[in-house]
């Protein structure tokens, strides 16, 4: 594995991916703008990073493995590392005749944008879209290995994102389109996603409209790799169907939570096939700056009852609310949508916060932990 783990390190590294069943890792323990970064270089020569980053803490370190290596990371080569960590690997596996599992979470194209000299200035959107193409970059790089090492027929690429645009950064935060919203909504703006699946000879190119989720990526490997599943409850439904037959696929209903998940208030919106209900409808700071007001902090918690109907497939913009009123065959729609969401409440069970347990400045990672004062002397691999 690669890039932004984002889980944290713990006590003594208990969070770290090689102790969740990673055997390889490089990279930031969480996400890179959590450390304060303003005084740290983002594009060659010297542009500072852009903006606000976290403050009042050690800077961002890169790990190898459970080894920090550099502290603070530096931007303007850190694409080069995780592109060389993975066609090292990619090499090696494939030489070892061995099967592997690449995992590449990217830190672009979140905020603060960063690039290295081969993509910086070079595109016509600037920082966002010279970290976009840095990233790009490192995808085909990948690719490129895997056509050389001859197993490109013999590989599934799953590419995908995990949230939508953070709204509030403007035009270093990315753009909706035609959804409402983004990130740290349950609007479509802040939960759909793009996706592409690729297996060169496999999969036969095409677009699907079939209901998926990232919590069907591991029961999908799972079964082409016919491994068994650990035996706990699991959310997810191989896309099988979806990627080798382009059939409809096994999820029919998706659950939808906020940022902050809570016994309390439970699921804040369902979708059904087209159809989604809206129980709970919150802004988000992320998704400041839109014209829309409901995407923004002061549009606080509101309870819907009934729930606001939307037809996904003929309104993905979630403008026009379905009313019983106007249409009486949506009453059965929103019957059976209520089942689902309390069959499936009944039966979850939250896990305890790790975060509602606080933090311990004391269990920052910092390359020589014995050194004093805090955090400035937290330095090491660098020049900067």
């Amino acid at each position: 594995m690669m890039g932004k783990w984002h889980l944290g390190y713990g006590a003594n590294g208990t969070y770290l991916p090689t102790r969740q069943g990673f055997d390889h890792y490089l990279g930031i323990p969480y996400s890179h703008d959590m450390g304060p970064c303003h005084n740290l270089t983002c594009f060659p020569p010297d542009v500072k990073c852009y903006g606000y980053c976290d403050v009042g803490t050690v800077t961002v370190p890169l790990m190898n493995g459970e080894t920090i290596t550099q502290q603070p990371v530096d931007f303007v080569h850190l694409e080069d590392a995780y592109s060389n960590f993975a066609t090292e690997f990619i090499r090696s596996a494939t030489q070892k005749r061995q099967p592997f599992f690449l995992y590449y979470p990217s830190h672009h194209t979140h905020y603060p944008q960063f690039a290295g000299w081969k993509s910086a200035g070079q595109s016509l959107r600037g920082p966002f879209g010279d970290a976009l193409l840095e990233f790009d970059s490192t995808v085909g790089n990948i690719l490129q290995t895997l056509k050389e090492t001859g197993v490109l027929n013999n590989t599934l690429v799953f590419f995908t994102s995990d949230n939508g645009p953070e709204l509030m950064r403007m035009s270093r935060g990315g753009n909706s389109g035609l959804l409402k919203c983004g990130k740290g909504t349950t609007y479509e703006g802040g939960m759909r996603e793009p996706a592409i699946a690729y297996w060169s000879g496999v999969i036969k190119p095409g677009v699907t409209r079939s209901l998926s989720s990232t919590l069907d990526i591991l029961p999908t490997i799972a079964r082409l790799a016919g491994a068994p599943l650990p035996k706990v409850q699991l959310d997810g439904v191989d896309m099988i169907d979806i990627l080798f037959n382009h059939g409809a696929g096994q999820r029919k209903v998706m659950f939808y939570y906020p940022v902050d998940p809570s016994v309390e208030y439970g699921v804040f919106a369902v979708r059904m096939g087209n159809y989604k209900a809206h129980y709970y409808t919150r802004g988000a700071g992320h998704s400041e700056t839109t014209p829309d007001q409901d995407c923004h902090l002061i549009s606080v918690l509101k309870y819907h009852d009934p729930p606001l109907l939307f037809d996904l497939e003929s309104d993905p913009s979630e403008n026009y609310k379905l009313s019983v009123n106007d249409h009486p065959e949506l009453a059965s729609v929103l019957q059976s949508i209520k089942d689902l969401k309390d069959r499936f409440e009944a039966t979850m069970q939250f896990g305890e916060s790790e975060i509602l347990k606080g933090t311990d400045p004391k269990l920052a990672p910092c390359c020589n932990p014995e050194c004093s004062p805090k955090p400035e002397c937290c330095h090491c691999g660098t020049t900067h």
